[in-house]
């Protein structure tokens, strides 16, 4: 079996599999293929990949390989020109992209997204979701640091003190609590709202303020993602949201439903409130931002107001986001490749199943057809 290694498209500077992961496959007796320039803008130029035994090539060859590995997907022409016995590895977030998983099942192509991945303990090595969250939060408060008219952490000098920034992160999922941690480590004064009860223990423990709101849905049975929650529930947050963040210099937003638009969690009325220079860093801009306003991949002034919408912060970071990243696909490889190096679709495996979008012209996953094929959105 032969495992070809795409080059990202421009704008994307993180590589899917770094040479260590690279490695790891030929020793499971995998060929391994890679796209030339494929991990330059990660650091890993492509003397590098061969050095450890993998071959390079331009894109066609890579497109021609048994299993087709990348962060991004290939284009459409591409997609079109894949071969049915043919498997496609990425992260394409197939839950609101409905035009490419019905052409992939139509092309008969057994795709797995690694955005897919089920949150279970057995599956925490693989989930790119929340490693490419801890990148994202962490350079999220970083990014504000910069965009702030003032400092983080208290000061007393000669000229008088400076009193430390107010940060207010809402959503305590990976993202959040790494946006907590990083804040603190600033020397920030935060607080963190989440509708999942099970929240407040981590935020306390980074040495942040929980903002509680009452009445949120049991998400116990979501699987560990956020759910949609009641029209009563959410006029409660937004009163105490906009309260809070009438006193905030910094606010991070995170939260995100699969499958959904974003919530606003900070209206315009909100912004018009916040002090004067206060920056927003919206995570959630890729699905239409947690911030009234927000436009993804700009950043924007509102009342005063500094609005980031980024969601591919991760590429900012394209070493360590590309070993984390190449280090949960290596661990969805080694369940998909035997003892000889072959592909073995296993679909008897929950994490394989459930990962997997299309097959033998089926959409396979069960969460996909449910948002997706769904009487409502056919």
């Amino acid at each position: 079996m032969t495992i070809g290694l795409l080059k990202e498209p421009e704008g994307e500077n993180r590589v899917a599999l770094l040479p260590e992961s690279v490695k790891a496959l030929i020793a499971l007796k995998a060929n391994i293929t890679v796209e030339l320039g494929a991990g330059d803008l990660a650091f890993a130029t492509h003397a590098d990949y061969e050095t450890i035994g993998a071959q390079t090539a331009d894109r066609s060859a890579v497109l021609a390989c048994d299993v087709i590995v990348g962060i991004n997907p290939p284009n459409d022409h591409e997609i079109s020109q894949l071969k049915p016995e043919q498997v496609l590895l990425c992260a394409f977030q197939p839950m609101t992209n409905r035009a490419l998983v019905e052409k992939l099942m139509d092309g008969g192509i057994t795709s797995f997204s690694m955005d897919n991945i089920p949150r279970t303990t057995r599956a925490q090595a693989m989930d790119v979701l929340s490693s490419m969250a801890t990148v994202a939060g962490y350079k999220a408060v970083l990014m504000a640091a910069t965009h702030s008219p003032r400092f983080f952490p208290m000061f007393m000098t000669a000229a008088g003190s400076i009193i430390p920034s107010k940060v207010l992160v809402l959503g305590a999922g990976v993202a959040g609590l790494q946006a907590i941690a990083t804040a603190r480590r600033l020397g920030a004064v935060v607080e963190a709202f989440d509708v999942r009860a099970a929240a407040e223990e981590e935020v306390k423990s980074l040495g942040a303020k929980f903002v509680k709101v009452e009445g949120a849905k049991d998400e116990s049975t979501a699987g560990g993602y956020a759910v949609e929650q009641s029209e009563e529930y959410k006029a409660k947050q937004r009163a105490l949201v906009q309260e809070h963040a009438a006193k905030a210099n910094i606010i991070i937003t995170t939260a995100q439903i699969p499958g959904r638009k974003a919530p606003i969690l900070i209206t315009d009325e909100t912004i018009q409130r916040m002090p004067k220079g206060s920056v927003i860093v919206d995570l959630a801009a890729s699905t239409g931002g947690n911030c009234e306003g927000t436009e993804d991949n700009k950043i924007i002034h509102k009342h005063g107001v500094c609005i980031i919408g980024d969601s591919n912060l991760a590429s900012t970071l394209p070493m360590d986001a590309s070993k984390m990243f190449g280090k949960n696909m290596l661990n969805f490889l080694k369940l998909i490749i035997d003892g000889e190096g072959n592909l073995n679709l296993n679909f008897e495996d929950d994490i394989v199943a459930n990962t997997c979008v299309t097959h033998a012209k089926e959409v396979m996953s069960e969460r996909i057809k449910n948002i997706l094929f769904q009487p409502e959105n056919a």
